[in-house]
């Protein structure tokens, strides 16, 4: 199927991904895991959880093997990579794909949370949304992958038990590391969306931004203070609907980060807030006042707020 391996799309902590062709020549992307994962209950978990569900915006798994400690997926291939990719400062225009396109990947990405959320028959929770999780078919529609980490849960639940964080640091909910700030819910998921969404809009990775130099500005700060004051958000604009969609998107992602779950908006409510003009999007409150005070000129560690944050595993 993959010529030997022959061609590798990418690797990491999981293992590698290779490209394929099917007998009846449909490309496929096979992503080989490494053994280090124990018993293997990540692959059970991802078998069993996208194997179950199909929509447009969640990648499709053809197949899988599972031969002794070999352990494989095969997925529908998407020639454009991840959004992680096109995650770039739009003043370079590297790999900016404009704003419209941006609006319309924020809004499948936000469809398909959606339909893990509420289409199916049980609630899927991804508790790893972020851009190297969206990959990207040959028209840059969105598809949701990686469901590694996912939990299932009742529609009617409103907390998930947890005994150990999951997810990335910068795209985990603050109430995933201790229950101080809540409980765990399908709220943790809008989070992390929104860290995804505010990334786009300003072009950096918040990675990097967590990990780097202590003097860098903590930039969803940053976007909030620039719509609090009625600038304009500083970016690549062409066209007078480019600043209308930056700003969108900008108070979407604002509203998904509050710190206290039941601030965030749904899935569902998210997808009308993108779906719609814009014009009449209340500014949410300010997300980092519990931590920081505020100024425009505000350059806080870049650790400051993941260290303010301390793990606390728990049994229930």
């Amino acid at each position: 199927m993959t010529n030997q391996f022959k061609d590798e799309l990418g690797s990491g902590a999981y293992g590698a991904v290779f490209r394929g062709k099917l007998s009846d020549e449909i490309l496929v992307a096979v992503k080989v895991l490494n053994n280090s994962k124990g018993n293997g209950e990540e692959f059970v978990n991802e078998v069993g959880t996208i194997g179950k569900i199909h929509h447009v915006n969640v990648v499709r798994l053809i197949g899988f093997c599972a031969d002794g400690f070999r352990r494989a997926l095969v997925y529908e291939y998407l020639p454009n990579d991840s959004l992680q990719k096109f995650i770039s400062s739009a003043d370079t225009k590297n790999h900016f794909l404009g704003w419209k396109r941006l609006q319309d990947i924020a809004l499948g990405i936000a469809k398909g949370i959606e339909y893990l959320h509420q289409g199916c028959d049980q609630r899927i929770l991804h508790f790893d949304i972020k851009p190297h999780n969206i990959l990207l078919d040959h028209d840059f529609n969105p598809k949701i992958s990686d469901f590694g980490l996912a939990k299932f849960c009742a529609k009617d639940q409103s907390a998930v038990s947890m005994t150990t964080a999951r997810g990335t640091i910068g795209y985990i909910a603050p109430e995933v590391f201790s229950r101080n700030f809540g409980n765990v819910s399908y709220k943790s998921d809008v989070y992390s969306f929104g860290m995804l969404v505010l990334e786009m809009v300003g072009g950096r990775k918040i990675v990097d931004v967590a990990e780097g130099n202590d003097e860098q500005i903590y930039f969803p700060e940053w976007i909030y203070n620039l719509l609090e004051e009625g600038e304009d958000l500083r970016f690549e604009i062409e066209e007078e609907g480019d600043a209308k969609i930056a700003k969108k998107l900008a108070i979407v992602g604002l509203w998904c980060i509050q710190w206290n779950p039941a601030d965030r908006p749904s899935m569902k409510v998210a997808v009308h807030m993108l779906e719609g003009e814009g014009e009449n999007l209340p500014t949410p409150p300010n997300p980092f006042s519990s931590s920081v005070p505020t100024k425009t000129k505000a350059r806080i560690p870049g650790r400051r707020l993941l260290q303010e944050l301390e793990v606390i595993s728990e049994v229930e």
